[in-house]
């Protein structure tokens, strides 16, 4: 008998000692990849009997919490209770805010083992970004079950960037305040956390300012829209396009971003793209003739004047309106495709050189934008504009976002002012992700899902402190040829994945091929949640 069990234990050993991989053991596939992800033993199984504790009594604990029990009801059919705990119970989900712990203001710690799961965090931030990684240990594919098994594993997870930004432009084509509602979803599924939201340009203008009601009474609606590529037009579509948010639309997003860790940074284009007001107040223009919102794509001639004093007292009611309606410190002013041609005669424009002894007329563009920043500092907010801003070195209170490569932002940098990287050739969702035949129409150029993983927001050769002054990056999704919410969709996914992943893990952990596997288990999340996506990068794994 004795033998026997000899024999026995040295055929096990043989055998597992030839196996070339370890006995298989749940695989973690997140998006974006935490920072530090180490396995454990034992599984833990959740039921509809489990318990979701939180630490303290709370509407937005319980809100955080909640970000759980909805998941869990919509995908697996569980009602989870959720109570107040001092410590987790054993077989519970605790969620636990320990503002002692020494940890930075997203960061968190999750943990979990047969006993239970722990999220912990020092910020209600942290919480919500690990309830976040624990949906995605959970299956991708909702499923009516008595229980669900997840992983033991112990993550601690920090993001790279504070600022992980989407920049969505409704001027050109309006989204329903609904769609702009799921697509932060999408942007918390990622770990996205700053929503820039262009709302005026030449084609329309898509806030309400009590003050002055023609902006959307005329500025929101242009009467026509070319059709085609703005190199290549094939008609005219007759049909008005218009609609904006009126102040309850905007503070019920706010709401809805802020329960989800999003800080909404609104964009009103200045003192260019300016025509959407213009058509609705011509006398801040230069000629003050009547104008009309702009029905084709690109740049133009007529934009506020800066000689007149009435521009700034318009201006700055808008923007005294928008503080009482975005309550994030950062106002989004544009500042690039001036056309300075009006400035060139008018008189308003060169009595106010000769009063301010300025030499030529882009004197007058820095002149504005400085003006605007004064503004803003002093209604207690902070000017974000693209890098043409940075040719004013008497700027020094400014976030500028560099889309023109990322020379703009290095020129910031030295200057000790904190930079968005949102360089064209990495960030604009507006290209085609694939071989353009058979696609949308897109504005021109080639972004794919491996060039945007690759992106590098820290340039070489900037020192440990000067690289301090980057505050993350930002993709832009232009709307000039997408009309609808599903084209936004399918330009953004699955490329703001590829950027979430940029932001939030650390540039060490890069590595594409293993972003791709884990993104087939992203795409069935996708799938769920119905998000309209490029499928170019997984259609052998989605046939």
């Amino acid at each position: 008998m004795n033998l026997l069990r000899l024999l026995f234990t040295i055929g096990i050993v043989s055998i597992l000692f030839s196996c070339k991989e370890p006995l298989p053991r749940p695989v973690v596939r997140i998006v974006p990849l935490p920072s530090e992800v180490t396995d454990q033993e034992g599984l833990f199984t959740l039921t509809s009997s489990t318990k979701i504790g939180i630490s303290a009594e709370s509407e937005q604990m319980r809100q955080i919490a909640s970000f759980l029990t909805v998941h869990t009801e919509k995908y697996y059919g569980f009602i989870n209770s959720v109570v107040i705990s001092e410590k987790g119970d054993n077989g519970s989900v605790f969620i636990k805010l320990d503002e002692n712990l020494k940890l930075g203001k997203e960061d968190y710690h999750l943990s979990v083992s047969s006993d239970g799961i722990l999220i912990e965090a020092a910020t209600p931030n942290g919480l919500f970004y690990g309830i976040q990684t624990l949906i995605q240990l959970m299956p991708s594919t909702p499923k009516q079950a008595a229980e669900i098994i997840l992983p033991g594993v112990e993550i601690k997870d920090s993001p790279r960037f504070s600022w992980r930004g989407i920049q969505m432009d409704v001027s050109r084509h309006f989204m329903p305040k609904e769609f702009i509602l799921k697509y932060l979803d999408y942007m918390a599924m990622h770990k996205l956390n700053i929503f820039n939201w262009h709302l005026t340009d030449d084609q329309g203008w898509r806030i309400e300012i009590k003050k002055y009601p023609r902006l959307t009474e005329v500025g929101s609606v242009r009467k026509t829209t070319m059709i085609g590529h703005i190199n290549n037009p094939t008609g005219i579509d007759t049909i008005p396009s218009g609609g904006y948010y009126s102040q309850n639309d905007i503070r019920e997003i706010v709401t809805y971003a802020s329960q989800r860790y999003i800080t909404i940074v609104p964009g009103i284009e200045m003192p260019g793209h300016a025509l959407s007001a213009l058509a609705a107040y011509p006398e801040l223009g230069c000629t003050g003739v009547p104008y009309e919102v702009a029905t084709r794509w690109g740049s133009f001639n007529d934009v506020y004047c800066p000689g007149k004093e009435g521009t700034y007292t318009f201006i700055n009611d808008v923007i005294a309106e928008m503080t009482t309606l975005f309550p994030g410190k950062y106002i989004h002013i544009g500042g690039t495709d001036c056309s300075e041609v009006r400035w060139e005669k008018c008189t308003q424009c060169q009595l106010k050189m000769k009063t301010d002894s300025m030499g030529t007329v882009h004197d007058l563009h820095t002149y504005f934008v400085r003006r605007i920043g004064k503004t803003l500092d002093s209604l207690g907010r902070e000017m974000i504009g693209w890098d043409e801003i940075v040719k004013d070195t008497s700027i020094t209170k400014a976030v500028v976002m560099s889309w023109r490569g990322q020379t703009g932002g290095i020129a910031a940098i030295k200057r000790k002012l904190q930079t968005v990287m949102s360089p064209v050739k990495f960030c604009n969702l507006d290209q085609y992700q694939t071989n353009p035949r058979g696609e949308p129409l897109a504005v021109g150029g080639l972004l794919t899902l491996e060039q945007v993983y690759n992106f590098e927001p820290v340039p070489e050769d900037l020192s440990k402190q000067e690289i301090r002054y980057i505050l993350g990056a930002q993709a832009n999704v232009w709307t000039q040829y997408m009309k609808t919410p599903e084209y936004v969709e399918y330009m953004t996914f699955p490329r703001a994945a590829a950027l979430s992943e940029v932001l939030w893990s650390t540039k060490a952990s890069r590595n594409y091929p293993w972003f791709k596997k884990r993104m087939l288990e992203q795409i069935k999340r996708y799938d769920a949640e119905g998000i309209r996506y490029c499928k170019t990068e997984f259609k052998a794994a989605t046939n």
